[in-house]
């Protein structure tokens, strides 16, 4: 455009229509039914829980917890008296008082480092009063339970130097510090319990899994502070797929050459597992990180085509085709998460938003 011309178009009373155009585009949106996007006002003081409710309408990851409530409010209301009774239903399943009773069964899965930090005292509450039905960890979600009780977890911070850890036999998990001592008690604790279990293999004949390892060292434990005591009193199932992967393996390896002959049967627990998805009426999942923890209870409800409801709170990503970064769409494709099931992923470390999670869910029955 000449210098004329250009002069020319910027004494133009009127903006160019193809700039109007570009900007001032007409919106094809109805409103009704859209939760409008509004935060808290710390105007009216202090509310925690009105605060928490207000994440639904913060957007982001506020309101994925926000949904995340919703849903883990909605696996706890279901009842099998909200279903209509249908030709299939066996006569027992079509009696009233059954189907009131009838609840959502609960799987509840976490990492390791969850019950290394503070959130194993979230995780026993619910245990303790019977909020979930059945629990799936790694073996540090099961053994650092058991070694918390022996010794304590210290914080620490993320950039304390390895070798200088090392030296002085203090181990670190992010910024939590867990003397080297307190797997030494393990030790001294769990020997004796393993070759109790080793004679009573021999003797009467019992095959031990990873299940019922994990119940009884709940019962010898007789701790009220740990989270598989109350699974052991509560009889709420531990399902460990990976049993041998941290300080438990060590010790299994440890008590093979002092007393040979343990045997701990995995066959069994991947049917009594799959069996706690198949045989229910509904499911619920709430699985805290990744891992062969959220695969063990995904695959699980595969067999019983998907779970009804599904939260999944992790910060893992999906772009390298992870299992822990999948959202839950992806498990709808390999028919582990119902179609028309009630899912959401929050985004988030599990140890800032799970008791949250749970002051906004489970505690406000209690």
């Amino acid at each position: 455009m000449s210098a004329h011309n250009l002069d020319s178009a910027t004494k133009n009373v009127s903006a160019p229509d193809m700039a109007t155009a570009a900007v001032l585009v007409k919106s094809n949106f109805s409103p009704e039914g859209s939760k409008v996007i509004k935060g808290y006002d710390f105007e009216n003081g202090v509310d925690y829980s009105v605060l928490l409710d207000s994440y639904m309408s913060t957007g982001f990851q506020a309101s994925h917890f926000g949904r995340a409530v919703e849903i883990i409010n909605h696996m706890r209301a279901w009842r099998l008296s909200d279903e209509p009774v249908t030709d299939l239903d066996a006569e027992e399943d079509r009696q009233p008082e059954y189907r009131a009773n009838v609840k959502c069964k609960i799987f509840l899965g976490y990492t390791s480092n969850l019950v290394s930090s503070g959130v194993r005292e979230t995780i026993k509450y619910l245990v303790k009063n019977k909020h979930v039905d059945v629990l799936v960890s790694s073996a540090g979600g099961i053994e650092e339970d058991f070694i918390k009780c022996l010794g304590s977890t210290y914080l620490g911070s993320f950039s304390m130097k390895g070798k200088e850890l090392r030296a002085n036999g203090l181990n670190r998990i992010g910024n939590l510090i867990v003397p080297n001592d307190n797997y030494c008690k393990f030790e001294d604790w769990i020997i004796p319990i393993f070759d109790q279990m080793l004679v009573e293999q021999k003797e009467h004949g019992i095959v031990w899994t990873p299940s019922k390892l994990i119940r009884r060292l709940g019962k010898e434990i007789n701790h009220p502070d740990s989270i598989y005591y109350w699974a052991y009193k509560n009889n709420i199932p531990v399902y460990c797929p990976a049993i041998t992967d941290g300080s438990l393996g060590d010790m299994l390896y440890f008590h093979s050459y002092r007393s040979p002959g343990l045997v701990v049967d995995l066959v069994q627990d991947i049917r009594a597992v799959n069996c706690e998805a198949v045989f229910a009426k509904k499911t619920g999942v709430i699985i805290l990180g990744g891992g062969i923890v959220k695969h063990h209870i995904c695959n699980a409800n595969l067999m019983r085509n998907g779970t009804d409801f599904a939260v999944f709170v992790n910060t893992a990503q999906e772009f390298d085709g992870s299992d822990a970064g999948a959202r839950p769409d992806e498990a709808v494709s390999w028919g582990k998460i119902k179609a028309d099931a009630e899912s959401v992923k929050v985004y988030a470390d599990a140890s800032l938003v799970f008791p949250l999670l749970v002051a906004q869910t489970f505690a406000k029955s209690d």
